[in-house]
């Protein structure tokens, strides 16, 4: 189904107004550190992964995980909380306190083929195409997976995760760079359906993926899935070029249109253009809707022996008030129904 009025609602938004904005900020207080620290002490030793809700109690975070749910399905779709107390801990400990707190928020998932639940976010230097995903494109050239770009310090362009909502908690911050930049899909949809209604139909049309890198190791794996979707009035949207770009070197998956590489190209010019830039600091936890944000980092260079290199831990997680999705989209999250566990890698 093609939408061809504009959306509404808080999720549209530009980066000038939301910049400027504090509706999606939230803090943590003294007596929230001081609850963390309790449910902590209920769990020390045990292996952070095995962590569930009833085993890290937070009585008193009620009413602000209920504000955060809402805001991120139904408000802005964005939300940085700031004040969590990383260098409170020891990694072992923080890790068992963010997958506690993450647990809260919503259900962690798989982020990869091998099962990892919380994913650290760092450049993991040159070799980092061989551990995770590497190819060549049809000049010869390097093409790395996305799941080994994540893992540099390189840029990376605005693209979805294959989740619900992704919690992206600041540890350390790089020397320079390693901006986040954000944009609200529902806007870009709006934009383009005044500048460029003829591209809408492209976007709502499949695309060819691969399912190398994060998924699987053979990037002969592919699936069709348009880039924007609607399904009971709720919008959301799909996108990684790298995935489309790795589809590109299978044989027998059809070659990009010139309107699907104009689309392709176009949609990222206006998420550049609606777009606002932020650099996380250590102990901000930002927490992104997939359906309803695109989100990208600048590069970064790090200085370790400053204690400036950059760490970000990241969950993937799936939402109890998640919205319905198109039917055509269970290729990717298997579930398309509102409220049922959905998204991640499968194991199976």
């Amino acid at each position: 189904m093609i939408l061809r009025t504009p959306l509404s609602g808080p999720n549209v938004w530009t980066g000038a107004e939301i910049a400027t904005s504090t509706r999606w900020i939230r803090d943590l207080g003294p007596a929230h550190v001081a609850e963390l620290d309790a449910a902590l002490d209920a769990v020390r030793g045990r292996p952070w992964r095995e962590i569930t809700r009833a085993d890290f109690p937070l009585p008193g975070f009620a009413s602000l995980l209920a504000d955060i749910a809402a805001e991120l399905e139904t408000g802005s779709g964005i939300i940085k909380l700031r004040g969590f107390p990383v260098g409170r801990y020891d990694e072992d400990d923080l890790r068992r306190v963010y997958f506690g707190l993450g647990a809260h928020i919503g259900t962690p998932v798989f982020q990869n083929r091998g099962g990892e639940l919380m994913r650290a976010i760092r450049d993991e230097g040159a070799q980092v195409g061989a551990r995770y995903g590497e190819t060549h494109d049809a000049g010869g050239g390097r093409f790395l997976s996305s799941y080994a770009r994540t893992l540099t310090n390189g840029g990376l362009r605005f693209h979805t995760d294959r989740t619900d909502v992704v919690g992206l908690l600041c540890v350390r911050q790089a020397q320079a760079g390693g901006v986040s930049k954000l944009a609200s899909t529902p806007a870009i949809h709006n934009a383009l359906l005044v500048r460029r209604p003829d591209l809408l139909e492209t976007l709502f049309a499949p695309f060819w993926r691969s399912r190398f890198g994060e998924e699987s190791r053979d990037r002969d794996s592919v699936y069709a899935l348009p880039v924007f979707g609607l399904a009971q009035g709720r919008f959301t949207s799909h996108f990684s070029l790298t995935f489309i770009e790795a589809a590109q070197l299978v044989a027998g998956v059809p070659k990009l249109t010139p309107r699907q590489e104009e689309a392709i190209s176009v949609l990222l010019e206006t998420a550049e253009e609606l777009s606002f830039a932020m650099t996380l600091a250590p102990g901000d936890l930002q927490l992104i809707n997939s359906h309803v944000t695109y989100h990208g980092r600048t590069p970064f260079e790090d200085d370790a022996a400053s204690g400036r290199d950059r760490l970000l831990l990241r969950l993937w997680l799936t939402m109890a008030d998640n919205r319905p999705l198109p039917a055509d989209h269970a290729v990717l999250w298997g579930s398309v129904a509102a409220g049922a566990p959905r998204g991640g890698i499968s194991q199976g």
